[in-house]
């Protein structure tokens, strides 16, 4: 396990309201860690490379689309996107390098998964991995 995999586990999957997460290089649209199970595939990444940076009026009005699941959009801005679907959702964090991605499912607290993900985030962003 790498140390970006370690961090998501330790500041993320530990508070038990983060049911998967990953860490996305923003440059090369490549997973830089995710924890384990989550296989996100190379153009789910790319997808919300574009949903930050080409589509966010789009993910407003019509949603995410993310591995193979489409999510409604409850807020969408140049930092953050949060979404959620009947039996869960998903929030990503877009830092100057990275976007931090976390899903949650039924009988979890999106607002802890929401805090875990933006803090992780805003320690993205003080440094340099």
């Amino acid at each position: 396990m790498n140390q970006m995999q370690a961090l998501l586990n330790d500041c993320l999957l530990r508070t038990k309201h983060v049911e998967h997460a990953a860490i996305i290089n923003l440059k090369k649209g490549t997973v830089y860690a995710s924890t384990f199970g989550f296989n996100l595939q190379p153009q789910s990444a790319v997808n919300l490379l574009y949903a930050f940076y080409k589509n966010l009026l789009q993910v407003r009005r019509e949603g995410l689309y993310f591995k193979e699941k489409q999510y409604r959009c409850v807020r969408a801005d140049e930092y953050s996107i949060y979404t959620k679907k009947q039996d869960g959702g998903l929030v990503a964090v877009k830092t100057k390098l990275y976007i931090v991605v976390g899903t949650y499912s039924e009988g979890m607290y999106p607002s802890v998964c929401v805090e875990a993900v933006e803090k992780l985030g805003n320690h993205c962003i003080c440094m340099s991995v």
